[in-house]
């Protein structure tokens, strides 16, 4: 009993609170992701998403558990892809760069509207402690969708942007690096740990920020 009650005490909840924010912020910017590539599949014609009960905003429907947690630990991760299937679309490659934009431009949307409502707190609420972490929640969190979404253009399989990159190309060389899709996590992965490219990645979501951030009105 006194070792239960001793583990009890030192469990520090001001971390545990800022872990359970930021796993909420996480699913938030992954599900909005996704939901959005299958609502454009499902517009374009294709229903594969909305058969697979994807289009739910149901955590446990998109979770990749250890994707999940790679994104809460390193800042890196992934939800479960979006099913989608190309032979539905009138336009196959078009349509498949159209619903790989919705994944990015949603995340864009997102943190406009998470800043918003921001501003709303920093410029009608008074001073509290649960309108300061709700003001931090949501600034934290619109520069994680930014990130996510800047992350995910670019273009190397399976990110959204190798898909936008595939619609303008020949026939010849999109079929030629479908071959090599495969590959494209390897050097993603590769290019992550190595750090490579990161720090054009943080000046470009800095700036994205801070874009949105004066558009709203901060």
């Amino acid at each position: 009993m006194n070792y239960l009650q001793d583990l009890w005490n030192a469990l520090d909840f001001g971390t545990l609170r800022d872990l359970a924010l930021r796993i909420a912020a996480v699913l938030l910017c992954l599900i909005v992701h996704e939901v959005c590539h299958g609502l454009a599949a499902y517009a374009l014609g294709d229903p594969t998403a909305k058969r697979m009960h994807r289009l739910s905003l149901n955590p446990l429907r998109h979770i990749d558990w250890f994707g999940l947690f790679a994104m809460v630990t390193l800042g890196f991760g992934w939800a479960k892809p979006v099913p989608v299937d190309p032979r539905y679309f009138k336009h196959p490659k078009q349509g498949m760069a159209l619903t790989a934009l919705a994944g990015p431009v949603s995340n864009f949307l997102l943190a406009l509207v998470l800043l918003l409502a921001a501003r709303g707190v920093y410029v009608n609420a008074s001073y509290s402690a649960f309108h300061q972490d709700l003001l931090t929640f949501l600034m934290t969190t619109a520069l994680l969708s930014i990130g996510l979404g800047l992350f995910n253009l670019i273009p190397i399989p399976p990110l959204d942007g190798s898909k936008v990159l595939f619609s303008v190309l020949p026939d010849r060389a999109y079929q030629t690096l479908l071959r090599y899709e495969q590959f494209g996590m390897l050097v993603l992965l590769g290019l992550v740990f190595l750090n490579l490219g990161g720090n054009y990645l943080t000046a470009a979501i800095r700036w994205v920020f801070e874009w949105m951030y004066g558009l709203v009105g901060f």
